[in-house]
């Protein structure tokens, strides 16, 4: 009766060990979609023996545990693909804004990247200035051409200035953008802190078995490395906890949460992002914020600063051959710190009072030919100049080199994509749920779910034997 009725409990032990384990190849299925969630397995093992007269007998298995298959060198590697994927993705975006702002197209012939006038952007309306200099000269008394002289100069100017007021403003929407990322940070922050408690208290008395909410985890610390490049390094006082952090200039961590508690939070002053009470400057390594303010303080600016220059250069070109003696009125007035979004027409600048020379002469275009002149006049930084080479050249220069900039962001971007999406399929091949594997797996535990019922209904058969025939 004793052997009966422990094979009995063995069975039902090796029952409830199969069931588990055809629930967890069911949940797997489930989630074979799911980029977040980590395969499943069901650790059954013996429980042990006992020592009877005829010797040592089995106790049956049990499903001991769940184990999560993940490898934390390979997340903590795919975190740090993600935040470098992040940061190119942003920057490339941003650029692709200040290139449309630009309006210019850039035409790559023979491996050279050419400036091709769009009607839109400064190219044509500085060569149509130009030109309309030179038909100026060609008939200084003509009043179509002096007020063909001016419209083209307005629209030039004015070009200028919306040009420079586009970029401006994309560099305002980055700030936007950033404070916006910055918030969904915080908030990112929290719940890891939040999961943290809750796998803490889970896991107090059973290890590693919180496998969805460390699932949840790894996600929000994802979400956080496509942030701000934030790394994670196990926490030196609690197992299974994590500790979040950046680094500062100087390369010594930040330790942003700590256990349950966001220990540092971020901020964003307008300029940069910083950690903590102190307002601790992030060197930020990787992901989006990155990505943003290298293209707000670094491309765009840069563009920006090229295309004040080009202004400048331009405005104090034309004054120059205009008004020589610096006592009959300039053709431009700006701002020398800011010349590209304050370059406009000086008020006595009208189609009747234009000058073609200083004399006063009818025929007389030595002035409208000084400045037509300044078309394939060529400038030098080394001589105190504002640019090099001519405007067309320079400017030239400059879209292209914003173009190599675009072009290189977005080459780098298609190659870290790559580097991404293998370093997922090295996870995935750890952690990804194989629909062959999970379907065996399945079969196997059924069967052996079934086989175990079908000896608890065997030993029911003996016991029904023992009890109701051969007792009497």
């Amino acid at each position: 009766m004793s052997g009966l009725f422990g094979s009995l409990s063995q069975n039902v032990t090796a029952l409830n060990a199969q069931a588990r384990a055809v629930e967890i190849a069911g949940s797997n299925l489930a989630n074979v979609n799911n980029a977040s969630y980590s395969r499943q397995r069901v650790l059954i093992a013996d429980r042990g023996s006992v020592l009877t007269p005829a010797g040592p007998k089995s106790l049956g298995v049990e499903a001991q545990s769940i184990q999560q298959l993940r490898d934390t060198l390979v997340d903590q590697q795919l975190s740090r693909e993600i935040g470098r994927t992040a940061a190119l993705t942003s920057e490339s975006e941003a650029n692709a804004k200040a290139q449309a702002a630009l309006g210019e197209s850039i035409q790559r012939t023979d491996g050279a990247q050419d400036v091709i006038a769009s009607g839109s952007g400064l190219a044509g309306v500085v060569s149509e200035f130009f030109n309309a200099f030179q038909a100026f000269a060609a008939r200084p008394t003509d009043l179509g051409e002096r007020q063909n002289l001016v419209q083209r100069a307005s629209i030039m100017a004015d070009r200028f200035q919306v040009t420079d007021g586009r970029l401006s403003q994309i560099q305002d929407d980055i700030d936007t953008q950033i404070a916006s990322e910055t918030g969904a940070t915080s908030d990112l922050l929290l719940s890891v802190a939040e999961l943290n408690s809750q796998i803490g208290g889970l896991e107090l008395d059973n290890p590693g078995t919180a496998v969805d909410l460390r699932d949840r985890r790894q996600a929000a610390i994802e979400k956080l490395a496509a942030k701000i490049g934030a790394e994670t390094r196990p926490n030196a006082t609690q197992d299974g906890q994590v500790d979040v952090f950046v680094r500062d200039a100087s390369g010594a961590p930040l330790v942003l949460v700590s256990l349950a508690s966001v220990t540092n939070a971020i901020a964003f002053d307008g300029t940069q992002l910083t950690a903590g009470t102190a307002a601790t400057p992030i060197a930020l390594s990787s992901g989006t914020i990155k990505g943003l303010l290298n293209a707000r303080d670094t491309t765009i600016q840069n563009l920006r600063d090229s295309i004040g220059a080009f202004a400048g250069q331009l405005a104090e070109s034309v004054n120059a051959a205009y008004n020589p003696t610096g006592a009959t009125g300039d053709f431009f007035t700006f701002n020398a710190t800011t010349p590209s979004a304050t370059i406009a027409l000086d008020a006595g600048v009208t189609p009747v009072a234009l000058k073609s020379s200083d004399s006063g002469s009818a025929g007389d275009n030595s002035l409208a030919k000084a400045v037509a002149a300044l078309a394939s006049a060529k400038f030098a930084t080394a001589s105190g100049d504002r640019i090099d080479g001519t405007f067309a050249q320079y400017y030239s220069g400059v879209v292209s080199g914003f173009g190599r900039t675009v072009s290189s962001t977005d080459g780098r971007l298609e190659d870290q994509k790559n580097i991404e999406a293998l370093v997922r399929t090295q996870r995935q091949g750890i952690s990804g749920v194989s629909m062959d594997e999970e379907m065996a797996d399945l079969l196997k535990y059924q069967r052996a779910f079934e086989a175990s019922s079908r000896m608890i209904g065997i030993i029911d058969g003996m016991l029904d034997v023992v009890v109701n025939q051969l007792v009497r």
